[in-house]
């Protein structure tokens, strides 16, 4: 196979994509463009079809019908490991089971692995930038943290640096404040918000059932429900109390205020536009 090539503005193209799991569609015709630098979310109820669309973006799965296109490559046409080497997927079920320190984590990073391979030793200028990304992160007093003693928000903010270590075009979240109370919660949205301004050619997708939980620095989102979008595009267009409502087919207030977003059930029926 040929080298992956240099990624384009398109960083990731889904045009009328379908899955099906037996005879059973989970996807109904996705369309979804994401650029360079934007951020998206991908919110609707459980059992939307959100974490399928981001098995896609993470060139882990191919759709029944439709295209795929991942940083300027079609899936079925491109070998997929080197694809996903300039992904990086922050999933906060990571299934580490040894006592890594948080460095060896984050080196882990480049290897693509979740244990740290047997005879394989970084470079100085690997456990370098280890160590920078760790200290950008907020975990450099954690740096020699074993993984099974780690917080986790420590643990989550580990495995942002560990996807970052790769130099990624795009960034996958999938549900990264699971399990973290308020305040873990808080300063994980504060590293994303961060690295919008120190990676800003950086594309990535979040995926979250719950409106606070979105990092300010948001700037798109799609609303799934039963498979379907309900409706995609700039943030502050899609994230109304009347699509929310509809996606959610419960009557949701939406407030934003200070760059962050709240929802709660409206009062007096139904929720319009």
């Amino acid at each position: 196979m040929a080298d992956v090539p240099p990624a384009t503005s398109t960083v990731l193209a889904l045009a009328d994509v379908t899955y099906r799991r037996g005879t059973t569609e989970i996807l109904h015709g996705i369309d979804l463009t994401v650029r360079s630098g934007e951020h998206w979310a991908l919110l609707g109820p459980n059992g939307a079809g959100k974490s399928t669309i981001l098995t896609f973006c993470a060139a882990e799965a191919h759709p029944t019908s439709g295209t795929v296109d991942v940083l300027g490559r079609r899936l079925g046409r491109v070998e997929l490991q080197a694809l996903r080497r300039r992904i990086g997927h922050v999933d906060p079920r990571h299934r580490l089971t040894s006592a890594l320190t948080v460095t060896e984590v984050v080196l882990t990073g480049l290897t693509g692995t979740i244990e740290r391979p047997m005879r394989w030793s970084p470079t100085a200028a690997q456990v370098a930038l280890a160590s920078d990304l760790v200290a950008l992160l907020g975990l450099a007093d954690h740096a020699q943290g074993r993984w099974p003693t780690l917080s986790q928000g420590e643990r989550g903010r580990a495995l942002i640096a560990r996807a970052l270590i790769a130099e990624p075009e795009l960034l996958l979240l999938d549900e990264p404040t699971t399990g973290l109370d308020v305040a873990a919660r808080e300063q994980l949205l504060d590293t994303l918000d961060m690295l919008a301004e120190t990676h800003p050619d950086l594309a990535s997708v979040l995926v979250t059932h719950h409106l606070e939980e979105l990092p300010a620095s948001t700037s798109h989102a799609l609303l799934l429900r039963d498979g379907a979008v309900v409706a995609a595009g700039g943030v502050d267009e899609v994230l109304t109390t009347g699509q929310v409502s509809d996606c959610f087919a419960y009557p949701i207030e939406v407030e934003h205020r200070d760059g962050r977003w709240s929802a709660r059930t409206r009062t007096g029926g139904r929720a319009s536009a």
